[in-house]
């Protein structure tokens, strides 16, 4: 047993023999003790006064004496309001420190269970941006968590590769495009057509301005626009009225939108073109950010799915038809409305799309939890989805899960793709390598490398400043990146980690070979000391937090909290030349230690560790 187990164990014999009363070993409540405090683990005492008959300070001392003459393990305690905090032996600690440094990985076996993620599901119209960013590294790292945990992960992203939208595109190019290419416009290429997204405004903002000026528009821009409403503000309320009924571009994306759904031969092959220009961007910004996936499913393949649910479904009379045709649900006893699942002519919504692949995917994988990574502008849909997954009663319903996200904006402001004003992934990734550059010459540290192995350690530098400070912060927060503070050396950022795990490596290098052997002869631990290997101690905890909350930023503290600590423990103590063998083969193994528990969840949240900084 470990040591928390030893007390929540001591803690349920204690109650029994002293107040005859039986409780659930996980009945009983222990946290860390808070850090004004003396002690590693505090047991909460307040359950036990209704059966105790007594004040929370007198069972508090009962208990410490029971716990504290019972086992060796620990050897003191207090009580403070009603908190019992238990001191660990420094014995205890040793050998704890001294077993994880023999681990060869802190990876759990596979227990054959899995689990598919969706994340990152971008649209082929244009470049991934700094959205796309958060929701990947969300994905990423929840998948790399599972993966530590011993589950068999699958990672999957829809690729909604058909719609209006994309269709913008493809008409502006086939306008103005004269047939170039990305290469012949030496454009990133996922970059070019998201241009061509852009040019569609474009040409539709310059229709409706000249619309704007006939008898027709005018009479109408007078009659609907409210007196002192900014023109900008009437356009965006006005323009899907406009779009439909009087622009030609936009005509003209809706009648190539048709012609796609007739499997029109000349659209087709313009479509597969321009969208093979966007996959090869996407694939050269995953790979430089790290990433990549097991599966890829196209909205082209899935858009017809899930229709045969539907029918089964309205047999059973989980769904109902009305007169008009269109296919409904009744969730208003689960405090929803009634949704649609089907239109009047027969064609799915999108919720009979998810329906369908979320079927399709249990086929595929077999996966009884399927987590979504998803902006939390669809916290409805996916609650609806879930709904009527639990309805259905697919054997998966109840390990659906949505990883819901706040949007994240840059200092300037929000991203508009329809204005071109997006910050693209790639841009960002360029921007904090180079922050990441300068700061380096700046302060120095690398003198002597190649300058292959400069960039090397710029690039891993900015990665870790763009991916650690998006992770830090709560999923479910809306959030504001700055790249200036993200790169700093100072606070919590990805930078300080490294920085920590950097100055490890090289004491282990000046250390050289060391005995650690006689490690376990050290008996005077100071409080880094002591405090380092608790936090080492809690990793497996932290990780099954952030597990079963799909949040890596418990791991990002975590990672934060173990290299501050470090700093004082490199302040505190003398480790090269410790004062005695026994001290320096301890220190020398909590070095490495640390460095490899910091190694491994950096690994978690996708950031690599450079050798020097």
């Amino acid at each position: 047993m470990n040591i928390t187990e030893i007390i929540k164990e001591g803690t349920a014999l204690a109650v029994k023999e002293l107040y005859n009363h039986e409780i659930n070993v996980n009945d009983v409540n222990i946290n860390s003790t808070r850090k004004e405090f003396d002690g590693d683990y505090s047991v909460v005492v307040f359950p036990f006064t209704k059966v105790a008959r007594k004040k929370p300070e007198q069972i508090g001392e009962e208990l410490g004496k029971y716990l504290v003459g019972k086992y060796d393990d620990l050897i003191n305690y207090n009580v403070i309001k009603g908190f019992l905090n238990l001191e660990v032996s420094n014995k205890y600690w040793n050998q704890y420190l001294s077993q994880v440094a023999e681990k060869e990985t802190f990876k759990k076996p596979f227990h054959g269970e899995k689990i598919m993620i969706e994340f990152s599901s971008p649209n082929t119209n244009k470049p991934l941006h700094l959205g796309h960013v958060r929701n990947i590294l969300l994905g990423w790292s929840s998948s790399k968590i599972y993966e530590a945990l011993g589950y068999e992960v699958q990672k999957v992203q829809v690729i909604n590769d058909r719609g209006i939208a994309i269709c913008k595109s493809m008409l502006a190019w086939q306008m103005i495009g004269k047939g170039e290419t990305p290469k012949e416009a030496g454009i990133k290429s996922d970059h070019y057509v998201g241009k061509w997204y852009v040019e569609f405004e474009k040409l539709f903002q310059a229709e409706y301005q000249t619309w704007q000026k006939t008898d027709a528009g005018q009479s109408i821009f007078l009659n609907d626009k409210k007196d002192g409403q900014e023109e900008a503000a009437f356009f965006k309320g006005f323009k899907n009225t406009y779009f439909n009924e009087h622009s030609k571009v936009g005509a003209d994306a809706k009648a190539m939108l048709l012609k796609w759904e007739d499997n029109d031969d000349d659209v087709r092959s313009l479509w597969r073109k321009m969208n093979g220009w966007v996959y090869e961007g996407f694939d050269t910004t995953y790979r430089n950010l790290g990433i990549e996936f097991d599966k890829l499913y196209y909205e082209s393949d899935t858009y017809l799915l899930g229709k045969d649910i539907i029918e089964d479904g309205l047999s059973k009379e989980i769904f109902y038809k009305k007169d008009d045709g269109s296919v409904w649900i009744d969730l208003e006893d689960a405090k929803m409305d009634h949704k649609l699942v089907l239109r009047r002519d027969g064609t799915s919504v999108y919720m009979t799309q998810d329906i369908g692949t979320a079927e399709h995917r249990f086929q595929d994988f077999g996966a009884k939890r399927m987590v979504y990574v998803v902006a939390d502008e669809q916290n409805y849909h996916f609650k609806v989805l879930f709904e009527i997954m639990r309805r259905m009663s697919a054997s998966y319903a109840d390990g659906l899960f949505h990883l819901s996200y706040g949007m994240i904006d840059l200092t300037t402001g929000k991203m508009k793709s329809r204005e071109g004003t997006i910050v693209d992934a790639d841009d960002l990734m360029t921007e904090v390598i180079e922050a990441a550059r300068v700061n380096a010459l700046e302060k120095g540290g690398l003198e002597g490398l190649e300058e292959a192995r400069k960039k090397d350690v710029y690039r891993k530098i900015g990665l870790a400043a763009l991916k650690f400070f998006i992770i830090k912060v709560n999923a479910k927060k809306r959030m504001i990146f700055n790249p200036e503070e993200s790169v700093d050396l100072q606070g919590n950022t990805g930078p300080y980690i490294q920085y920590a795990y950097v100055r490890i490596q090289s004491v282990l290098k000046k250390a050289g070979e060391v005995d650690t052997s006689i490690a376990t002869k050290y008996e005077n631990l100071g409080v880094t000391e002591k405090e380092l290997i608790g936090q080492i101690y809690r990793l497996d905890e932290i990780i099954r937090m952030s597990a079963d909350q799909f949040d890596p930023s418990f791991l990002a503290s975590y990672c934060y909290e173990m290299a501050k600590t470090y700093h004082r423990f490199n302040h505190d103590h003398r480790i090269i030349k410790a004062e005695s063998e026994e001290a320096k083969a301890f220190r020398i193994r909590l070095c490495k230690v640390t460095g490899k528990v910091l190694q491994f969840v950096m690994e978690l949240l996708g950031i690599e560790m450079p050798e020097r900084m």
